[in-house]
């Protein structure tokens, strides 16, 4: 049998590029690392940001590495936070649940991510005004994926403009190129501004801060080429290198301009936390990411739809190739991603380590799993404030904080009751071991699953009445609209329970140390889960998921039992085929879903052999469901859920529905251990042809 033709990458990859043919505040373009990321308009940099913000995707420059901290003189900790719950056996715990006392409210705003500066396109317009989203004319601006330059052309005054914009792959640098005859007049430059920060008031998408300048410090050193800009602010010290010619034009306003005689003039811009050594030149910067995400684009898995029939195919593989990029720029840093990545702030910036999953997952399957173990490595360093944390809610192991900065600290409110972030580290830890099953991965992870199973293991209690280990309360649901005080054995964490204990026997197996009779007999004896007429429900608890309108909307989790997990015995197919329906036909999609609920209803389809639903729902126009031209998945703002007073959407992109999307996207085409089906979650009909490379199934 002849061998199938391998896939054109760089063809898949460019018929994706994104063309912005306007001031187009929901399409900005970012170029990145992972770690670290720059976020433009139309100009080929940040000079429209107060439009962008109020109307679209905010534009900022922002890395992980970068944190600031207000001052504690009352030395708040956790514990000033605390509301007691009684638990499940009766003891009574604190958890740091008041957000909003003065203790909680720092906390959560605690440490939080500094934007790193702002870089405009000024222009000396002859009416002497500044420069507005109306003077640009013609523009055509476009981002090459498979080399992560941005280019972009447009007239100033009928005088034609060229902007060219890349990230060096390994160092927080920017390389710039501005091509006019307006640079040879001396009447067009880059301006650079530092913010005081975010406005820590917002929790979503918060406004650049120019407010009060004298609370902080941006210091010019250097000689006339190269510039060095010493930032300080609340507490933390960071470096702009600048490549050019730099003149300090405010307190925290520099301009970079040519010396008169070219029509051209190349740029450096380079963010870092200690004072930097040499940076590469421009022309270095752009090769270097060409170099880079080519290798990218070849390395990893593809999927090609060409010869499909079917009108969403293409739609499917432009998702694909925009939430690759977007994933790979944003969401592989030194610290877990925030759920906007590192395009505006969320949560403070915070890490959700519920959505470590849908952040991560991807990479294994698409073939990538060290950009995975970036953040699974951050896990494994922050073993003793996870273990730390156990110990604190009498439990064994280590249990993980849900609402975390780069110290991994706890953050007050809701966050510390949700518990189905817990499992998420034995099963990208299983993922990565699937794919690449070393003696070097087993090492590498072995102690993170075996005290997290450990953790799992303790936060069963044994009802003797029952006979059964339950779970809760207290607990926050992964449908987040229950009581936590009461919520117990919900449907999707029980089966998440099992399976993550009985993974973690088989490391145990696997690393000599052989089953451990506890664990097995708290397996034995976990509760079935929680159904009513026929389906199943949320929770055992308020079994009502299906009596009233009000317990249907956010995350219908009870699906995730089969679906985002393999089949166990604990899930009985015709009760989920049922469930499915019910949700499909009864769900408040309107009241509140998620941008990662799609993928994950349409993983649940897949595993029950309906591929029409799998590819209806992964793909409908609903709430929070809508992608922007460059790839992006805001939420809020279909309904109910805009801000009022501003217009804007509530969080600007969502990096989970794109990572959820690749998730669900391997398991539909790949399948799972022991699918004989060929890309089980698309139909088998004429309409769909698809060739893939690379990818990893599923357990």
């Amino acid at each position: 049998m002849p061998e199938a033709t391998p896939i054109d990458r760089e063809a898949l990859v460019r018929r994706h590029n994104p063309v912005v043919r306007s001031v187009d505040p929901t399409a900005p373009l970012t170029v990145g690392n992972g770690g670290f990321a720059f976020t433009v308009d139309v100009t080929g940099l940040q000079t429209f940001g107060e439009l962008y913000w109020q109307r679209g995707i905010p534009l900022e420059t922002l890395a992980r590495w970068c944190w600031v901290t207000d001052p504690n003189p009352q030395g708040y900790t956790l514990a000033d936070a605390n509301q007691d719950y009684t638990q499940a056996d009766g003891r009574v715990v604190g958890y740091p649940t008041r957000s909003g006392t003065p203790a909680g409210d720092w906390l959560r705003r605690n440490p939080r991510l500094q934007p790193l500066g702002q870089l405009t396109l000024e222009w000396d317009k002859p009416d002497g005004t500044a420069l507005a989203p109306e003077d640009i004319l013609e523009p055509e601006q476009q981002l090459d994926l498979w080399t992560g330059i941005i280019t972009s052309r447009f007239k100033l005054g009928g005088v034609p403009v060229t902007v060219t914009t890349a990230c060096h792959p390994q160092v927080d640098a920017l390389g710039l190129r501005l091509e006019s005859e307006l640079v040879r007049q001396g009447k067009l430059r880059v301006r650079l501004d530092f913010p005081r920060g975010h406005d820590p008031s917002v929790k979503n998408t918060p406004a650049l801060d120019w407010s009060r300048p004298e609370t902080h410090e941006s210091i010019l050193s250097g000689t006339t080429d190269h510039s060095l800009v010493t930032r300080s602010v609340a507490g933390t010290q960071y470096h702009v290198a600048l490549g050019g010619q730099v003149r300090r034009v405010g307190p925290h306003a520099f301009t970079l301009s040519a010396d008169g005689q070219a029509g051209s003039v190349e740029f450096t811009v380079s963010f870092v936390s200690a004072a930097p050594g040499t940076t590469p030149d421009s022309a270095a910067i752009l090769a270097a990411s060409a170099d880079a995400w080519q290798r990218f684009w070849r390395g990893g898995a593809a999927v090609d739809f060409t010869g499909s029939t079917n009108p969403l195919a293409p739609k499917v593989e432009e998702r694909i190739v925009l939430s690759r990029y977007l994933t790979a720029v944003q969401c592989v840093g030194d610290v877990p991603p925030q759920e906007s990545g590192l395009t505006c702030n969320t949560w403070y910036g915070k890490h959700h380590t519920e959505m470590l999953w849908w952040h991560a997952a991807h990479f294994v399957l698409w073939g990538q799993p060290e950009l995975a173990k970036r953040s699974l490595d951050w896990f494994v360093a922050r073993l003793p404030e996870a273990r730390t944390l156990a110990t604190t809610r009498g439990l064994s192991g280590a249990r993980w904080a849900k609402m975390v900065g780069p110290d991994g600290r706890e953050s007050p409110g809701g966050n510390p009751l949700i518990v189905w972030n817990q499992p998420h580290p034995i099963y990208l830890a299983d993922l990565i071991l699937r794919q690449s099953p070393s003696a070097e991965n087993l090492a590498a992870y072995r102690d993170l699953v075996l005290e997290t199973a450990e953790c799992l293991a303790s936060m069963l209690v044994f009802d003797p009445e029952r006979g059964e280990y339950v779970l809760g309360p207290p607990l926050w649901i992964a449908q987040e609209i229950h009581d936590p005080a009461t919520s117990r054995n919900p449907a999707f964490e029980l089966a998440y329970w099992r399976w993550a204990l009985d993974t973690a026997q088989r490391w145990r197996v696997r690393s000599g140390l052989g089953r451990k009779g506890e664990w097995d007999a708290i397996i034995a004896h976990l509760p079935r889960l929680p159904q009513k007429d026929g389906k199943y429900v949320a929770l055992e608890s308020s079994p009502d998921t299906w009596d009233t309108l009000a317990s249907r909307h956010d995350h219908p989790e009870m699906l995730m039992a089969l679906g985002f997990l393999p089949a166990t015995p604990s899930v009985d197919r015709a009760t989920m085929d049922r469930t499915l329906d019910a949700v499909l036909a009864q769900w408040d999609w309107k009241t509140k879903i998620w941008g990662w609920d799609y993928p994950m209803i349409a993983m649940t389809a897949t595993r029950l052999g309906r591929p029409e639903v799998a590819v209806e729902v992964l793909m409908r126009e609903g709430p929070n469901n809508r992608y922007t031209s460059n790839g992006h998945c805001p939420q809020g703002g279909d309904e109910a859920r805009r801000d009022q007073s501003k217009g804007r959407r509530e969080i600007a992109v969502y990096l989970p529905a794109n990572g959820a999307f690749l998730s669900a996207v391997a398991l539909m085409v790949a399948g799972w251990a022991g699918c004989e089906a060929p890309h089980p979650g698309f139909p088998a009909d004429a309409t769909w042809t698809i060739r893939a490379e690379g990818l990893q199934s599923l357990p």
